[in-house]
This record gives structure tokens, sequence and C-alpha cells, in this order.
């Protein structure tokens, strides 16, 4: 079955409103262990004996000696340790090689060298999961969502793990990578130009309408997030905010150092941020400081956006503001992701990504695998999150399934009288009336044309309906009445 990004990411990507980072979240501390040593040094309770690993090292010297070909003894090392990192049953505990150890870095960074498209796996080959931002290179050689990239430069794809992919896209800003595309049923060369692209984590503007109000979106807790924030802020006031609505929907988590620093900003000095409790059941907590958020502050009313991708340290962040600064918190049940992890250097240009803790919120709550409940619940109408139509397909009169039902759905959402997995006459008409409007051919069939188009004008009517948001604006309202 393919695997498709549901239709709120795609089509808020479209309208530049959210960055993806992918599904389940992360949350990382920077700070303390930085070695394998550190952390067995860290715990004195761990004791290493070499009869135990006795096994392990007759398996090891066993392949080695006896394979039928000849062993890559790193590759063997290093699937052991993969091995043994899998069988903690943990998916945020992993073993990184080089590529993905790198790539974790740069998803944490500023900024990175590369074309500019989001990638994911379907069927084994990388395919470009959203709509490339403006101004990338990737967009300006013409890329689109759903092209498959089956070779980069001359190497076939199929099969290699996505960090392969990224990291063979990836490059000095000015050069080029040849990339074959799979579009429907094209197959075509492109050669990409490679430049810097920001990785900005902050957004903010003033409400249409309520224009003391400032929305600020922010996508996830990176290394600049903090700074990208205050900045935001102080442009905001001077544009006339006097409040504001904070948006960590689909924010996979990040950088506890960040977060931190961020939710000191709206609480007095020595109020409780996050708790922590380790495997002994030793707990320890973070107070906001001066020495945090550097004396800046956040006191205007303000709400929080959450759904059910904000995890981790966005989780963090809302139930911070939520229950030490009694802001409102407005959306649908957070993700449940209430455990840290640590990241150590191995010996062999990888990491080990390790969970160490628990994480609870200021008053001992700990939301793993529940999630933090809204103050008030609200969300997108439910077509928002059906997958976006496929690219590779056509749909035409007396088609029938799953895909034609979400098409009927999308077009009654733009007002049209369709229903039902039937692509029936008033099916046909509806596309038919539909393409007309918008000038396109009036074939009455639905193809990348008529697809894009479609999703283009439900992004539009999204904007309208983003019921978390409108309730958040209520709720400013009626703060500012207290």
């Amino acid at each position: 079955m393919k695997k498709k990004i549901t239709l709120p990411l795609y089509l808020l990507s479209v309208v530049g409103a959210a960055i993806i980072f992918g599904a389940g979240g992360f949350f990382l501390a920077k700070d303390g262990p930085k070695t394998f040593m550190d952390f067995a040094d860290k715990n004195s309770a761990i004791t290493t004996n070499d009869t135990e690993l006795d096994q392990v090292y007759q398996l090891y010297n066993t392949i080695n000696q006896n394979y039928y070909k000849k062993v890559d003894q790193d590759k063997l090392i290093q699937g052991a340790m993969k091995g043994m990192t899998e069988a903690l049953g943990d998916p945020y505990s992993t073993f990184l090689d080089k590529a993905g150890a790198s790539a974790l870095s740069e998803s944490l960074s500023d900024s990175f060298e590369g074309i500019g498209a989001t990638l994911s796996l379907v069927d084994k080959e990388p395919v470009i999961a959203q709509t490339p931002i403006k101004g990338t290179p990737a967009q300006k050689a013409g890329l689109k969502a759903e092209d498959v990239i089956t070779k980069v430069a001359g190497k076939a794809t199929k099969g290699q793990e996505l960090s392969e992919v990224v990291s063979q896209i990836r490059g000095e800003k000015g050069t080029k990578v040849d990339l074959t595309i799979k579009r429907g049923n094209d197959t075509f060369e492109v050669a990409v130009t490679r430049d810097r692209i920001p990785i900005e984590t902050v957004h903010g503007e003033l409400d249409a309408k309520e224009k003391t109000v400032g929305y600020v979106q922010i996508t996830t807790f990176g290394e600049g997030t903090t700074k990208e924030l205050q900045r935001t802020i102080e442009n905001l006031r001077e544009e006339g905010a006097q409040s504001f609505v904070f948006d960590v929907r689909q924010n996979p988590g990040g950088l506890l150092e960040r977060v931190e620093e961020i939710a000191s900003m709206f609480l007095k000095n020595g109020d409780t941020i996050v708790k922590f409790e380790d495997n002994q059941g030793n707990k320890s907590e973070t107070v906001a400081s001066k020495e945090l958020d550097g004396g800046f502050k956040i006191s205007e009313p303000a709400v929080v956006l959450v759904d059910g991708n904000s995890a981790s340290a966005a989780e963090i962040f809302a139930a911070a503001l939520n229950e030490a600064a009694d802001i409102p918190i407005v959306g649908t049940q957070t993700f449940g992701k209430g455990t840290m992890q640590q990241v150590a250097e191995l010996n062999t240009e990888s990491e080990l990504k390790l969970t160490v803790a628990k994480w609870l919120t200021p008053s001992g709550k700990w939301i793993n695998e529940k999630g933090l409940t809204p103050t008030i619940k609200a969300d997108y109408p439910s077509y928002a999150y059906l997958p976006p139509l496929s690219r590779s397909e056509e749909y035409r009169l007396g088609d029938s399934g799953t895909e034609v039902d979400y098409l009927n759905q999308f077009l009654k959402a733009l007002g049209y009288e369709t229903k039902g997995d039937q692509f029936n006459e008033t099916t046909e008409k509806a596309v038919k009336d539909f393409q007309k409007k918008h000038k396109l051919k009036e074939t009455g069939k639905v193809t990348g044309e008529t697809a894009d188009a479609i999703e283009s004008e439900l992004a539009k009517a999204l904007q309208g309906q983003d019921f978390a948001y409108q309730a958040a604006l209520k709720e400013i309202t009626a703060i500012k009445q207290k």
C-alpha cells in the first residue's frame, strides 16, 4: 500500500504554513554526554562484563572465519550496533551511521546545501512529498509533488535507504546533480543546481482582520529558533500586535535547550518549565530564568494551537505555557511523546540516539502515548485529513473506489454536488464546471493539471475553515475582556 502524506500536510505546505520533518516527533538534549563512555560514566550502576559479550564475539568470529564470501567487518559491526538498539523496542533510540548522523544534524541546523525538496519513500522509491517551496532549486527546475526520483547521477535509487538518496542529492552550493524523474507515464532527465537552503522555523504575521493579533507559527525547535522567535515578536509588536496565537501544529519537536529558552519567555522566573525522571527514579526540573530567556518576556494575551502531530518539545512548550502560565491550548489531542533522547558520538563516525529519561509537565504528568488534552477542542473539517489526489492516475466517468470518494469529497467541499465513491455523470459535470471556472480544458476528466487546481482551491478554502485558529481568536478576545 502506498504511504501518502495527508492533505493538511500537503495543502498547508502549499500555502507556506508548514515545514514537514517527519511523523512521530523528536526531542534531543544536546548538552551532556557526547561520547559512549560519557553515557557509562553517567550511571555508575551500569557495569560491563566481558563474559556477557562472549556470544557476540563468538558470532562475529564465526562469521568472519566461515562465511563463504569476504566479510565487510565495518558493516558487520555496524549491523550489530543497529541490532542492539533495535532490540530495545524503542522507536526513538537509534544507531545512526555517518549519513544518518549528518541528516539529523542538518535537520536541526539553520541551513543546508541541496535542492530543497522534501522526500519520502513510496514502494521503496524516493518521491517528492510536497510541492517544493518557491525559489528553491527544486522549484526552479520544475520538480513537482509525487515526482519519483528513479536515479541520482545515473545510479538507481530503488531499494536504497532514504538517507542514502538524500546524501547523494545534497552537495556543495553551485554544483549540479543529475536526476532521472518519473512523472506519471513520462520519464525525463533534469540537472538541478544546488544552493544554500535556509531552514526558517518561525513565521509570523498580523491576522488579516484582527490587526492587533499576531499569528506565530513554530515549525520545529532548531538551533536558531529562539533568536527567530524573539525577532518575530519584536517585529509584530512594532506592527501593532497586542496579543498572539502560537501555532505548533505539525511541529514534531526539536532541541531541549531551545524549547526551555522559549518557554521561559512566557513564565515568571522560578516557575517550572519541565520535569525529568531517569531510570533510577531521580527527578530534576528546569525553571524559567533570565539565564534562559535573556530577560526577553512575552506577557501579552496568548493562545497555543496544537494537533495530533504536535510532539515532544512542542508538547513541552504547550504544557509549560498552559500549566505554569495559564495560557489556553486550542486544537486536538497531541501526539504523546513523553521521553527525551541524547546523542552520543561513537568511534566509527556514527552516533547513538538513546532515550535517557521521561519528561513530565510542570504538575508532574507523564503524557506519553496519551498526549495533551486541549482546553478548547477544534479542528479542520474532516476532508482535510484525506490523502491528496494521485498525479499518476486519471479519474474519469465510470471509475469507482476510495480515491474517487476522496475526489467527490474535495469537490463537495468546493461547493459542487457530489457524493459516494462513483465517478458518475454528476461528478463529471462538477469536474467540467470546475475546469470551466478555472479556465482549464473541459474534459470532465481529472489529471495532474486539474488535480493541482482542485488542491490549490482546497488550500484557499482551508484557510477559511481553520476552526481551531478561529476558536483561538475568540479565546484571545475573551482573555482581553477579563
